[in-house]
Formats: structure tokens, C-alpha cells, sequence
């Protein structure tokens, strides 16, 4: 095993034991069950860690990541996490989380061939497809950049709710919340994009008006 390995071995010894240090009851009180209140759909990026940029424990938040933060209804691996964090862990919010200057973002609006990855980046091009009329009138291209990003978590948002899991939730009365939000990876603050979405009637309502 090489060095760089065995570093990280240690390092999680020493983790563990600063966490035991804190409080001797958290991993035999972690081991027993999860309770978390939240679903988190962010990027696999790995500047863009979801316990930490929100503070919370390991336990308290459920977490989904992949290129982009993409909500495909094809994606069986997406849909399986939001079942089990809404059926099962019945969790009330579910943030779909963005982040300026995401890669896939910027690959997506590019015209460069990248292999494979194109298949699932096809997805955030139609984004920019639907969105092409206000994201070309934008002339500088960092501020388009950013809004691409926006734009992106907003779509997503639909594909959450317009899902059968969330459809049927709020059909049964189950309070569930789906977020919209942009991290800055530039100084660490969460944007809301004021995406919040809690009933089917008001995803019918925000469908009208995208």
C-alpha cells in the first residue's frame, strides 16, 4: 500500500479518536440509526463537501452527489436516494445543491468532445437549450457562466418534484420541502434562489412560470 494510503488510515485514527475525545456516546449513538431531516443533491465535485458547508454532523444530513447535480428520471441510482430518504427516512427537505463554477457546467456549454461523460453533460446542455434566449443576452461570459449554474439547480428542482416519490408524498400529506441553492465555492456562502417548492400545487404553479 503506498504511503499516500497509509496517511489516510492514520488520519481517520485520528479523527476517530478526536470525535471520541468530544463525545464518548457518538459512534455507538451514530451505529444505532440515522434520523436526518435533510437530502442533499449536490455536485461530486470535491471542493464541495455537504456536512461541513452546512456545519452538520455525520447522521443529520442524507447525501446524493454526481456530476452537476443532475436529476435524471432515468437515473435509477438518483431516484433510489430520494425514495429511500422520503419513504423510508422521511426526511422534510430536500435541497438540490449547485455551485458557481461547476466544471460539468462549463463543459456542457462548450462545444469540446469529452468522451463518455458527454452522454450525461447532453442533459445539462438541454438546460441551456431551454434557457438559451436569456443566457445568450448575457454578454459577459463569467456572469453567464454563474447563471448557467443557477439555472441548472432550478431544472433539477423540477425534475425532483415533477418525480412520482415527491408526487406521492404530497398526495399522502407527508410535509416535504425541495430547496433550490447555489454554493460559492469563492468565499463558502449558500445562495438561495428562492426555488422552494412544498406542495404539487405549487410545483404546478412554478411549471407555468418557468
Amino acid at each position: 500500500m503506498s504511503n499516500d494510503l497509509e496517511d489516510l488510515f492514520a488520519k481517520n485514527r485520528e479523527w476517530a479518536a478526536k470525535v471520541t475525545k468530544e463525545d464518548p456516546e457518538f459512534f455507538s449513538t451514530l451505529s444505532k440509526q440515522q434520523k436526518p431531516e435533510y437530502l442533499w443533491i449536490g455536485c461530486a465535485d470535491s471542493r464541495v463537501p455537504a456536512n461541513q458547508i452546512v456545519d452538520l454532523l455525520p447522521g443529520e444530513v442524507f447525501v446524493h452527489r454526481n456530476i452537476a447535480n443532475v436529476v435524471v428520471h432515468t437515473d435509477l441510482n438518483c431516484l433510489s436516494v430520494i425514495q429511500f430518504a422520503v419513504d423510508v427516512l422521511k426526511v422534510k427537505h430536500i435541497m438540490v445543491v449547485g455551485h458557481y463554477g461547476c466544471g460539468g457546467i462549463k463543459a456542457a456549454m462548450g462545444t469540446e468532445e469529452h468522451g463518455m461523460i458527454d452522454n450525461w453533460l447532453r442533459h445539462i446542455k438541454d438546460v441551456y437549450r431551454l434557457h438559451r434566449d436569456e443566457l445568450d443576452a448575457i454578454s459577459d461570459m463569467h456572469t453567464r457562466f454563474d447563471r448557467m449554474c443557477e439555472l441548472n439547480v432550478v431544472e433539477q428542482v423540477a425534475n425532483v418534484c415533477q418525480s412520482s416519490i415527491v408526487q406521492n408524498a404530497w398526495r399522502t400529506g407527508q410535509e416535504l420541502h425541495v430547496h433550490g441553492w447555489c454554493y460559492s465555492i469563492d468565499n463558502g456562502h449558500i445562495t438561495d434562489l428562492k426555488r422552494t417548492v412544498s406542495s404539487a400545487e405549487e410545483c404546478a404553479q412554478q411549471m407555468l412560470n418557468m
